[in-house]
């Protein structure tokens, strides 16, 4: 074991948490509460190699491990949830599946552009009746010889309208059940294709969150990943490494809000001293700092075993869902250490508390996460 970051993996820490601090801090709040998407900041994560962080760099990507993918995602999640599920979804769920299971023609025309972040992209599983349980796809992408017809419409959507590709999961073969469901790159600017109002959410407010519509899109076969009925595999697949960029996030939430409770309770007197020397508020800071020290090793053992070509389903899970049930109650006691000052925008913890709900949510629910954990260990 070798529980050391290498001078590399402490770089990428280093120009994540320079570009959460600088870029990302400056109007954090605004964009939460106006729900302005950060377009800005987006397009200079692009520009630094951070939407294309484990791509080769033969397709336009860093080249980079997952490690250091999980270090970076906990630096800007440490200030902006919002920008961070957007770089996680390009990396993990778009660009990942791309490039792992994408033909030769589909890397060089949408792999290209979305490792450098000339484009964003989208992963289009969640349907109004369809979200954890992913086989009951009601999107239909019905086979006409050398097109798909596409119809239906999709829930929840990330980067629903920031995004210029999306990668749609949808029915071909309703009598094969999840043997009959395809993966399809999708333009946004397609004939037909809508995208729907931009939700209004509890958290990760600057995100762009949308239902997309799909009437009649025709999609060339050759827009198809993998083999016919390949599609759950797919989607399954690029899930489980999205758990960890969900993981890292949720981390990163807790991480920041820690950091915000320690510096908070080091200024704030009361009974004639400092809280942080009240042995009550000690006893917080210390269950909140080991939570996430365990958070961030789960991360970490879930990231070496997908460098390591191993099976990481089960890693993932536990870290996905140990993570993000910290990072909600690591938020909760950073508002509790804050009092009153923890309940205004101004003090950032209760963005945070927000912001972490949703990390029990998607990308697998945590009932969902211990259903796979459970199957795991059981056999």
């Amino acid at each position: 074991m070798d529980f050391q970051l290498t001078e590399e993996h402490l770089m990428i820490q280093k120009a994540a948490r320079d570009f959460a601090q600088n870029e990302l801090l400056p109007g954090v709040i605004e964009r939460d509460e106006k729900q302005i998407y950060p377009a800005a900041q987006i397009k200079k994560l692009g520009e630094l190699g951070f939407l294309g962080m484990m791509v080769d760099p033969k397709y336009g990507g860093a080249g980079l491990d997952t490690i250091s993918y999980v270090l970076a995602m906990e630096e800007i999640s440490k200030i902006d949830a919002s920008t961070s599920v957007c770089m996680s979804v390009n990396n993990s769920l778009v660009c990942w599946g791309l490039e792992q299971y994408g033909t030769e023609e589909q890397k060089q025309q949408y792999l290209v552009p979305l490792a450098t972040g000339e484009i964003t992209g989208a992963f289009l599983l969640s349907e109004p009746e369809a979200g954890s349980d992913a086989t009951s796809q009601r999107t239909t992408a019905e086979d006409k010889g050398d097109f798909y017809l596409l119809n239906g419409t999709k829930n929840w959507i990330t980067n629903g309208s920031s995004a210029s590709v999306y990668l749609v999961i949808a029915q071909t073969h309703p009598d094969k059940n999840s043997k009959g469901i395809n993966a399809l790159i999708v333009e946004k600017n397609s004939p037909g294709v809508t995208v729907g109002a931009k939700e209004n959410k509890m958290g990760i407010r600057g995100s762009d969150t949308h239902s997309i519509m799909f009437q009649d899109v025709k999609v060339p076969k050759q827009n198809r990943i993998g083999e016919d009925g390949f599609g759950f595999k797919f989607a399954m697949k690029t899930l489980a490494g999205g758990r960890i960029g969900i993981a890292s996030q949720a981390l990163g939430i807790a991480s920041g809000a820690y950091e915000l409770a320690v510096n908070y309770s080091k200024q704030r007197k009361a009974f004639g001293k400092e809280i942080s020397q009240h042995q009550a508020i000690q006893f917080k800071l210390a269950d909140m700092a080991t939570r996430i020290e365990a958070s961030r090793l789960l991360c970490f053992r879930a990231a070496w075993e997908k460098d390591q070509h191993k099976d990481y389903t089960l890693s993932g899970s536990m870290a996905k869902v140990f993570a993000s049930e910290t990072a909600m109650w690591v938020t909760t006691e950073a508002v509790q250490v804050h009092g009153g000052y923890g309940y205004v925008k101004e003090y950032h913890v209760e963005r945070l508390m927000r912001d972490a709900k949703i990390t029990q949510i998607y990308e697998g629910t945590s009932e969902v996460q211990r259903i796979v954990i459970g199957r795991s260990i059981l056999g």
